[in-house]
């Protein structure tokens, strides 16, 4: 637990949460969901955020003024519906060591909000994460379809084949197992639903970039 949280946590946290591929929402079995909830803050709140330059720094800022308003909007949606948060942070517009301002957010963990709530629905694309308890793998591969996303999806379980059984039966490209989500170049990636049309990598993405060609004999 004290090695898989902090990885669950930079997957969902690293470069601000600005990654097509980085966890947007996390599930947890209920029988460790408590524990391991303390070790995501415990290894969140000694992140540093600040100039993605300077080499101590683990948490750079947001990339523009629009992205951070929308990102804002989850923490307001939070706030207005008194959801838990793990982490008390907040948005803001602070100076680095060099005296240049940027869209630093703290990275925070909202605990267990509703299935229906904006964090959970929507892709926040920031560093603001969702954690959920789950009890039925039924219950969790539905609850991780339910969206119109499927880029990809991490499964971390010392049962292989468990991991395995849930990894098939989720709407996503790719799927990464006791791993974040790193593609490989040699394995084709895609998205499944609104997370695009077509892919790239692996010898299947190497085709797309060919011109095929049919001729056809007819006697």
């Amino acid at each position: 637990m004290k090695v898989t949280a902090p990885a669950v946590v930079l997957a969902a946290f690293k470069n601000s949460g600005q990654i097509c591929v980085a966890s947007k929402r996390i599930y947890v079995h209920q029988s460790i969901y408590k524990a391991f909830l303390a070790e995501m803050v415990s290894f969140t709140k000694g992140l540093k955020v600040g100039n993605p330059l300077v080499a101590d720094v683990d948490i750079g800022p947001i990339q523009n003024s629009m992205q951070y308003a929308k990102v804002q909007s989850f923490f307001a949606d939070c706030k207005e519906n008194g959801y838990r948060i793990a982490i008390d942070a907040h948005p803001r517009i602070l100076n680095d060591s060099t005296g240049r301002k940027g869209y630093f957010i703290t990275p925070t963990i909202i605990d267990n909000p509703p299935n229906r709530s904006k964090l959970v629905t929507e892709e926040q694309f920031g560093p603001i994460i969702p954690v959920q308890p789950w009890s039925e793998e039924s219950e969790v591969i539905a609850r991780t379809n339910d969206t119109n996303m499927g880029l990809g999806a991490c499964i971390w379980s010392r049962d292989i084949e468990m991991a395995e059984r849930i990894a098939v039966q989720l709407e996503v490209g790719s799927v990464y197992i006791n791993s974040p989500l790193r593609p490989d170049w040699r394995v084709y990636f895609s998205g499944h639903k609104e997370s695009g049309v077509g892919g790239e990598r692996g010898l299947q993405g190497l085709l797309s970039y060919c011109n095929a060609q049919a001729v056809h004999i007819y006697k």
